[in-house]
C-alpha cells in the first residue's frame, strides 16, 4: 500500500527541489534537503496525520535543512551568504518574471548550454521527476556509478558557473527552447514508457511534462514546434486510462471508449493552431501521427496512407531506425507487406514503392489531403528545410 509521503513525494519533489535550488544556487545541496524532509516527513506522518499544507511543510523543512548546511561551513562564500538570507528570509520574494514557475526556472538550468547535452536529460529526471540514480542509469544502460559522477559533475557546474535558475530573456530564447522540448519529451517518454520500476506508466512524470509544455505555449505562443509537443503529449497521454494496466496494453488492444475525448479535442486544437504557420517540424508530424489514430474508431478505421506520408515526411527530419522501421510497418497496413522493405531505405520518398497518384513537390495528395496532415502541413520542400528561427516571443 503506497504511503502518504510516497504519494506527496511522487507530487512534490520536483518543486520542492525547484524552489530550495533558486534560493541557494545550488542543486546538490537543494537534493539532499529536500530528500532529508522526506526522510523526516515518513517517520513524522505515519503516526500523525498529514498537515494542511504537505508541500509548504516540505519545503519549509527543506530550506531549514540548507540553512543548517550552510551555517555548518566554517568559511562562506559571498553567494553561500547571499543564499542563507534568501533562505532566512520568512516570506522570500517570488522568482521575477513573466512565468514565476521554480520547475520550469530548474529545467532552463539543467538545459543551460554550458552543460553537456549527454546529462541534460538524466539531470532533468533526478531533479524534476525524482527518480533514483539507479532507476536513470538502467533507462540510459549505464552503470549506477558511471551515471552517478556524471550527476554530481554537472551540480558542481551549475553551482560554480553560477548557471542562473530563471527563465531566459526573449533574445535568449531561440537558442535554448529546443534543448528544453527535447528534455520535456524525453521526460514525458520517460513517464510514458517506463523503463524502471514496477509501474508500467509513471503518472507523475506525464503529469509533469504535459504541465512544463503548457507553460513553455504560453511562453512561446507562436512558436509551431512549441505548440505540436504540446499537441503531441495531450494527444499520446489520453490513451493512458486504456494502456495502463497490470501490463502494457498495446494500441490495437486498447478500449478507445477509455480514451481521454476532451484531452484528444484539446490537443487537436493546439495542432490546429499551427497550420498557419507552415513550419512543419518534428513534433508536430508527430502530434499529426497522433491525431490519425485519435480519429479512428476502431483499429480498422486507421488511415495507415496519411500515417506513412506523415512518416515519410518525419524521416527527413530525424532518420532514425525507429522512425524508419515504424514507417515500414504503416507501408505495409495501407499498401502490404511486400512494400515495407522498400520504405525503410533512408531518404526514399514517401510513395515510391506506392501506387497513389503524387501531387505537387512529390507528396501524394493523400498526404496533403488528409485531415491530420493538413493540420501538420507537410509539403516536401519545406519538410526538407531546417527549422526556421523563431518567431517574435509575445510579449505581456
Amino acid at each position: 500500500m503506497t504511503s502518504p509521503a510516497e504519494i506527496v513525494f511522487r507530487r512534490e519533489w520536483g518543486r520542492a527541489v525547484a524552489v530550495v535550488a533558486r534560493l541557494t544556487g545550488d542543486l546538490g545541496l537543494a537534493e539532499d534537503a529536500v530528500q532529508e524532509a522526506f526522510a523526516a516527513a515518513v517517520g513524522r506522518w505515519a503516526t500523525e496525520p498529514l498537515p494542511a499544507d504537505p508541500s509548504g511543510w516540505l519545503i519549509a523543512v527543506a530550506k531549514n535543512s540548507a540553512l543548517d548546511r550552510l551555517r555548518r561551513e566554517a568559511r562562506r562564500s559571498g553567494k553561500e551568504q547571499a543564499a542563507m538570507f534568501r533562505l532566512s528570509e520568512r516570506d522570500p520574494p517570488p522568482p521575477p518574471g513573466r512565468i514565476a514557475d521554480d520547475r520550469l526556472r530548474l529545467i532552463f538550468a539543467c538545459c543551460h548550454p554550458a552543460l553537456d547535452p549527454g546529462i541534460r536529460v538524466a539531470l532533468t529526471l533526478r531533479a524534476l521527476g525524482g527518480l533514483t540514480t539507479a532507476e536513470i542509469a538502467r533507462s540510459f544502460l549505464v552503470s549506477e556509478s558511471t551515471l552517478a559522477q556524471r550527476l554530481v559533475r554537472a551540480k558542481r557546474k551549475i553551482r560554480d558557473a553560477a548557471i542562473p535558475f530563471r527563465i531566459p530573456a526573449d533574445d535568449e530564447l531561440p537558442e535554448r527552447v529546443d534543448g528544453v522540448l527535447r528534455v520535456v519529451y524525453l521526460v514525458f517518454t520517460a513517464g510514458h514508457r517506463s523503463a524502471a520500476g514496477p509501474r508500467v506508466v509513471r503518472d507523475e512524470l506525464c503529469d509533469e511534462a504535459i504541465r512544463l509544455a503548457r507553460l513553455l505555449a504560453g511562453l512561446c505562443p507562436e512558436d509551431p514546434e512549441v505548440l505540436g509537443l504540446l499537441a503531441l503529449l495531450l494527444l499520446t497521454d489520453a490513451r493512458r486510462g486504456a494502456r495502463a494496466g497490470e501490463r502494457l496494453v498495446l494500441l490495437d488492444e486498447q478500449d478507445r471508449g477509455l480514451w481521454d475525448r476532451a484531452m484528444i479535442d484539446e490537443g487537436t486544437r493546439v495542432l490546429d493552431r499551427t497550420t498557419q504557420r507552415r513550419c512543419p517540424g518534428p513534433y508536430q508530424l508527430q502530434a499529426a501521427i497522433a491525431a490519425c489514430h485519435a480519429a479512428a474508431e476502431h483499429p480498422g478505421a486507421t488511415d495507415w496512407a496519411e500515417i506513412s506520408a506523415l512518416y515519410a515526411a518525419l524521416a527527413r527530419h530525424e532518420p532514425t531506425l525507429v522512425v524508419q522501421a515504424n514507417r515500414a510497418v504503416a507501408v505495409a497496413m495501407a499498401e502490404g507487406p511486400a512494400l515495407a522493405s522498400a520504405a525503410r531505405l533512408p531518404g526514399r520518398p514517401a510513395r515510391q514503392a506506392g501506387t497513389h497518384r503524387r501531387g505537387r513537390r512529390g507528396v501524394p495528395d493523400r498526404a496533403r489531403t488528409g485531415p491530420a496532415a493538413r493540420r501538420a502541413r507537410v509539403p516536401r520542400r519545406a519538410a526538407r528545410e531546417p527549422r526556421k528561427p523563431h518567431p517574435v516571443i509575445q510579449r505581456p
